[in-house]
């Protein structure tokens, strides 16, 4: 199975259905079943500075160093200034829990469950798990 670390707490986020969106400066040609990985590194003070976002994670417990729920990756989208200028207006949750900014990519998530919760050292990159 394909997974993708995340740092928390946006690993935490998407597990939660509240980040759809993971921005990332490359792009992917995969599509398809995709788990997501908490990775074992802190929670940045730029984050924990971020009162919008650490509400989103109020009373949830992080995940570091799990894979935490199965998703669905479906498309992966070139930001340009009207994307980024259209997220920052009619999806505020959404532009907190990432970086908009043109020229990165915006990988759309659906079909996002969580699952019990598999010990893993994460990698860069898209990597594969073998269970």
């Amino acid at each position: 199975m394909k997974v993708l670390s995340l740092k928390e707490p946006y690993a935490t986020l998407v597990k939660e259905n509240k980040k759809l969106v993971e921005t990332r400066s490359w792009k992917t040609t995969y599509r398809g079943e995709l788990y997501i990985h908490a990775s074992t590194t802190k929670i940045s003070k730029e984050c924990r500075e971020n009162k919008e976002l650490m509400a989103l994670i109020e009373n949830i417990p992080l995940n570091f160093g799990n894979i935490i729920c199965k998703c669905k990756l479906v498309d992966c989208i070139y930001m340009t200034k009207d994307y980024v200028e259209n997220m920052q207006k009619n999806n505020q949750q959404e532009y907190i829990c990432g970086v908009y900014a043109e020229g990165r990519y915006a990988w759309i998530l659906e079909d996002i469950k969580p699952i019990k919760p598999i010990k893993a050292k994460g990698q860069l990159q898209i990597w594969n798990y073998d269970d």
